[in-house]
């Protein structure tokens, strides 16, 4: 059954449905799916809102310390009609391989869009001075240097032709739904960072192509 399906199915995030693969997550969903595969196969059922609707009897929503129904997490991200998406992610999403921009990466995929990304990390983890066109060719002006002796540089642009979309979800596959992993890997292929060099904030952009 595919993810997206199942995400359907289940009534949650796609993103979530990933972990289910990579990082071991989704115990608590295990009986509902169960169900669901029993009445694929032995009872012939393929209606989408039924099969939800039987995986729904076996789902209970989390509780929080105060005894409350927990919310469902939901997409961090849209995408405009125009193809115009934006989603960012801090230190904390990163060290879990900023799930949350999956969804943003795999739509734009899926509309056959172009994304750019910005990273912010040491200075001393960029091979490249700031500036240099052989980091970052033609948008140079894309470079923010912080007090912390961090600095932000942008990759892809409108104006340079950015990265293909479906490319990057391809290399986002490949690491295991780990975007963190995926950026990074490409920055240390194509030369522009140290590999030990740690991101500490990340942000996808995405755009229609003209």
């Amino acid at each position: 059954m595919q993810r997206q399906l199942i995400a359907r199915v289940i009534n949650r995030d796609p993103s979530l449905v990933s972990q289910f693969y990579t990082k071991n997550k989704g115990a608590a969903f295990v009986t509902a799916l169960s169900d669901v595969l029993t009445a694929v196969e032995a009872g012939g059922i393929a209606d989408l809102p039924e099969l939800a609707a039987i995986a729904a009897r076996r789902i209970t929503r989390r509780t929080t310390s105060s005894g409350s129904r927990a919310r469902v997490r939901t997409k961090a991200v849209l995408i405009t009609p125009t193809g115009s998406g934006t989603g960012r992610v801090g230190a904390q999403a990163i060290a879990s391989g900023s799930a949350r921009l999956r969804p943003l990466i795999a739509e734009a995929a899926r509309q056959g869009l172009r994304l750019a990304f910005t990273v912010r990390l040491a200075k001393t983890g960029y091979l490249h001075p700031s500036g240099s066109r052989t980091d970052s060719p033609g948008i140079r002006r894309d470079v923010i240097q912080r007090a912390d002796h961090t600095e932000e540089r942008s990759y892809g642009s409108a104006q340079t032709g950015g990265h293909d979309a479906a490319g990057f979800a391809r290399r986002v596959d490949a690491a295991g739904g780990d975007v963190t992993a995926a950026v990074h890997q490409w920055l240390v292929e194509t030369g522009r960072i140290r590999p030990d060099a740690h991101i500490i904030h990340l942000e996808i952009r995405t755009w229609r192509p003209r």
